[in-house]
């Protein structure tokens, strides 16, 4: 008898994968091959995407992994991918223009002087989104100030996922997840804003028919299922931005808070509630829709294991990577809290004081526990601020992400904020949020949720320990203006 999969498509930018995932939300085979932008031969300086190179890597992925799924039905196709790109396309679904990639500086001066057309805290206010070089909304206002003839030509605008879910289903959509990282949309509403629209001089018929995570966008072409060696007919449902689905993927509940902790930690939550009005006084902030309609998810980032990434190579350069993170975490712990009254500005990359209490004792492992503990006391400034943006008290944090990984720096997370630490053991959370929706979408589930239900969460408990009361009177020392 055989076994129904879904294959979820995820398209990082990184790697390019193609997974398959039973009913129960388990990984049952997956193939990847690395992905990359390329240099923009207009300027080298500039990143754009190939479109041809993305379809060829996911061409290679399902062609590798379809022996493997001999035994197995699969019962639809999802894609995820990153937010903001996309580009101009004719009747026929022609690339007009290449795919700016959201790593492409061009759009800085954009940004910076948007007030040109619109104020950029009511773009925010409507929005959610903050202000990010790599929105759509400065993308298209670049080629609207750059290359005006393309918009005589375009029929639609479509996101790097639609563009993909076109070549699967010659159907062209918009994912209402992209569509919500774009900076175009109402996001009260959840629909494109005229306002934000009219100043930009962009019609809304720019942009196809809204379409849910779940719904159906079409099947698989014949001649596109050859190419992948797969069966012609599957069908094809919408998913979208991979932070959604990650966050969905966690196991998160309505406000649940998320910390995806790397390079930079992210810090959002699935909420009912948001006010956008006081967004744009907090830098790095956001808001996006969520999977689910009706919800929002507010966030907020900063830079946090770069900043470690940076302690390592100043003292710990001559050690490989994984050994080094092993012997800074062991020379930490034998640090008391405070770390001999040590401390590191957040705002180091803006501020000429980064340190302050450094002395003839102080130590390499005395600024990497200092650097744990201001990270720390940032995430409970944010997650603060996250609770007042969106009315909610956070009662456990939900932790995903490289950064998890470190035991120490989850211990003094969880003794800072005084909260419970969960942290998660599943690596595939976009995965599986997308899978989620698929089998919701083909009818196998009643609901996500239900489809959710199945899955088996894995967390390992980090709880307030013996140094949350010094943690506590020290607190007063990283307040930030």
């Amino acid at each position: 008898m055989m076994q129904d999969v879904v294959l979820v498509l995820d398209c990082g930018a990184t790697n390019v994968r193609a997974i398959a995932v039973d009913a129960q939300g388990n990984v049952i085979v997956k193939e990847s091959t690395p992905n990359t932008s390329d240099p923009d031969k207009a300027n080298p300086h500039w990143h754009i995407w190939s479109l041809d190179a993305i379809l060829e890597r996911l061409t290679g992925c399902c062609r590798r992994i379809s022996p493997k799924l001999s035994g197995y039905k699969i019962c639809a196709i999802t894609v995820t991918t990153f937010g903001a790109d996309g580009t101009l396309v004719d009747a026929k679904g022609d690339l007009l223009y290449p795919i700016i990639s959201w790593k492409c500086s061009r759009t800085t001066s954009i940004v910076e002087s948007i007030e040109r057309y619109f104020s950029a805290e009511k773009l925010q206010t409507i929005s959610g989104v903050g202000k990010f070089n790599f929105n759509t909304l400065y993308k298209l206002i670049w080629l609207k100030e750059n290359h005006p003839a393309l918009f005589d030509k375009a029929h639609v605008w479509l996101f790097i996922s639609s563009l993909i879910n076109y070549r699967l289903t010659g159907v062209m959509s918009t994912d209402r997840t992209m569509a919500g990282t774009s900076q175009l949309l109402n996001i009260h509403n959840e629909q494109f804003s005229e306002a934000i629209l009219d100043a930009i001089s962009i019609s809304e018929n720019l942009f196809p028919e809204l379409v849910s995570a779940g719904e159906q966008i079409g099947t698989l072409v014949p001649e596109v299922a050859k190419k992948l060696n797969l069966p012609s007919g599957i069908p094809v449902i919408s998913s979208g931005h991979d932070t959604q689905f990650a966050l969905f993927g966690s196991g998160a509940g309505l406000n649940q808070p998320v910390l995806s902790s790397g390079t930079w930690e992210i810090l959002m939550v699935r909420t009912p509630h948001v006010n956008t009005h006081i967004l744009p006084h907090y830098a790095g902030s956001t808001c996006e829709l969520d999977a689910r309609k009706g919800i929002f998810n507010p966030g907020l980032q900063w830079l946090a294991s770069g900043v470690l990434e940076w302690i390592r190579q100043l003292f710990w350069q001559d050690i490989p990577p994984s050994e080094a993170y092993r012997q800074m975490i062991h020379e930490a712990l034998s640090v008391p809290p405070g770390a001999n009254n040590l401390r590191m500005n957040c705002r180091l990359l803006t501020s000429e004081a980064g340190w302050c209490g450094i002395t003839l004792n102080t130590e390499r492992r005395h600024f990497y526990r200092a650097a744990l503990e201001a990270l720390g006391y940032q995430l409970k400034q944010n997650l603060s601020l996250l609770g007042k943006i969106s009315g909610f008290h956070a009662k456990e944090l939900v932790l995903v992400g490289g950064g998890s990984r470190n035991h120490l720096w989850n211990q003094i997370k969880a003794d800072i904020l005084n909260l419970p630490i969960k942290v998660l053991n599943e690596a595939e959370t976009t995965v599986l949020g997308a899978s989620f929706f698929t089998w919701f979408g083909v009818g196998r589930y009643e609901s996500s949720e239900k489809a959710r239900e199945q899955f088996s969460y894995h967390y390992e408990l980090y709880t307030p320990g013996e140094h949350q009361e010094a943690y506590n009177s020290l607190a007063q020392n990283f307040i930030q203006e």
